[in-house]
């Protein structure tokens, strides 16, 4: 009986001492979650990102996610076997401090096979520069986390096949480049976390803008606020030392330029939403700015009961002709069950421009719709101050809402919302904006305000109610 209870004490004292050293099982277990850092790990595209800012919990997502990958036991992926991967830092000095310790940290030391150090001893691993750590994964195996600092030069980042490389910061675009060529092979992960403090680097145009509609890119904000282990009076701490210009960066992780942005009231986690079924009575008109060489840029819009708009699809593209853009136009509209007028032909609001006609041209582009079946109307208001005022007004919250949304489907028209600015002087630059213009278009043809349309009957006001709930129900399961 002795050496029964000898063993179940041997037992227990086994189970407190893996406990104690277990963060990754404590890691958003308990009544507080971070929904943002859950986002990110459940995401499954390959090329994720997290701007934050300081404190927002940005860095223990690349740790955790590093850690699940290395022990083969991710929560909402598939795990693969014995996985060699890379943690990037900007310094050594920077990767001791700041990764290295993540890691260490949700690494539970019986996990660990071995440890090869560039300097220091691996009995304290902690105190040096790790070279690579050898993980005992749940396959039985070993899997590799690699260290790499970006002032090792590119040349340090050839040769090797990766399952993933995570960029604690932002790295070099070079080194970047060649990280993206290490997980080609094995079709690999790319992730990184990073507070913005370079302005509108390569991550900026190539990633947050994402201006090929990646469909593997996936990228996030993470501000103070989001992180529910953050006291609030830390929070107003940080506050009171920043200035705002520091705020935009140190706690929300937004890219700064010299040019501000023209609509900073647009924000993704609020504006964009999930597509969902719109009533055929909700349906209002289409915005077409046209362009031959330039993209045509036409979305189809959407009004609901109180006035709110909603964009629901969109049609982009360069370099075709009219008879093209309007089959792409009628194809949209027949799959959305979208309404002709009594000829037939669909109606859409146009550039003014449109009804010139050039020397080489014997009829307007307005004429070449026309006879495409496509009824448009260029008498439009093209103020654009007037017209970019009308739109962040519609952005705004007004009593807890905005009465602008976006399907996440139209995704040149979000692209551009976020990357529009002013230039040296009192006008945005002329550039990337034909989406928005044909926004500016519909939205002056809304009175200010946008009241409804009508009185609502009881059965109207019941189908806006349970529309509601359904759009309420979709952006809560985006977290």
């Amino acid at each position: 009986m002795r050496e029964i209870v000898e063993r179940i004490l041997a037992i227990e004292k086994e189970q407190t001492r893996r406990a104690a050293n277990n963060f990754l099982a404590e890691y958003n277990s308990g009544e507080k979650k971070h929904l943002k850092q859950l986002a990110f790990h459940k995401c499954q595209k390959k090329n994720r990102w997290v701007f934050g800012g300081n404190r927002s919990g940005k860095t223990e997502c690349g740790a955790v996610e590093t850690v699940y990958m290395a022990r083969g036991n991710h929560p909402y992926r598939e795990n693969r076997k014995d996985t060699f991967g890379w943690v990037v830092s900007l310094s050594t000095q920077v990767q001791r401090d700041v990764a290295q310790a993540k890691v260490l940290h949700y690494l539970n030391p019986a996990w660990i096979a071995d440890i090869t150090m560039l300097s220091g001893k691996k009995e304290s691993p902690e105190y040096g520069v790790i070279d690579q750590i050898m993980v005992k994964n749940v396959f039985g195996g070993i899997s590799v986390i690699g260290f790499k600092s970006c002032d090792q030069g590119r040349e340090k980042f050839q040769g090797s096949s990766l399952d993933y490389v995570w960029f604690d910061e932002e790295p070099p675009q070079d080194v970047y480049e060649e990280c993206r060529m290490r997980v080609i092979d094995k079709n690999g992960d790319i992730f990184g976390t990073m507070t913005p403090l370079k302005g509108l680097t390569f991550v900026y145009e190539e990633i947050y803008l994402n201006p090929k509609n990646s469909p593997d890119i996936w990228c996030e904000f993470m501000e103070w606020a989001d992180n529910p282990f953050l006291p609030e009076n830390e929070i107003k701490a940080l506050t009171e030392t920043l200035s705002a210009e520091q705020l935009d960066t140190r706690r929300y992780g937004r890219f700064k330029a010299n040019g501000g942005l023209v609509y900073p009231e647009f924000d993704e986690n609020v504006h964009v939403i999930e597509p969902f079924n719109v009533p055929a009575d909700w349906y209002d008109t289409i915005s077409i700015d046209p362009g031959l060489k330039n993209p045509l840029s036409a979305h189809w819009y959407a009004v609901d009961y109180d006035g709110t708009v909603y964009v629901i699809a969109e049609h982009f593209e360069a370099e075709k002709n009219v008879e093209y853009h309007a089959g792409e136009i009628k194809r949209i509209s027949a799959r959305l069950g979208w309404g002709t007028d009594a000829s037939g032909r669909i109606r859409a609001l146009i550039d003014s421009a449109a009804n010139q006609k050039t020397l080489a041209a014997v009829k307007s582009v307005s004429e070449l719709f026309y006879e495409q079946g496509i009824n448009v109307n260029p008498n439009v208001n093209k103020d654009l101050f007037s017209g970019i005022a009308r739109v962040k007004q519609y952005l705004k919250p007004a009593a807890g809402k905005p009465k602008l949304y976006v399907f996440k489907t139209c995704v040149n028209l979000i692209r551009e919302l976020k990357s529009y600015r002013w230039a040296d002087g009192d006008a945005p630059k002329k550039f990337d904006d034909h989406a928005l213009d044909e926004l500016r278009y519909y939205i002056m043809t809304k009175p200010e305000g946008s009241p409804p349309k009508s009185d609502k009957s009881l059965i109207a006001k019941d189908k806006e109610r349970l529309f509601r709930v359904i759009l309420n129900e979709r952006k809560q399961k985006k977290y």
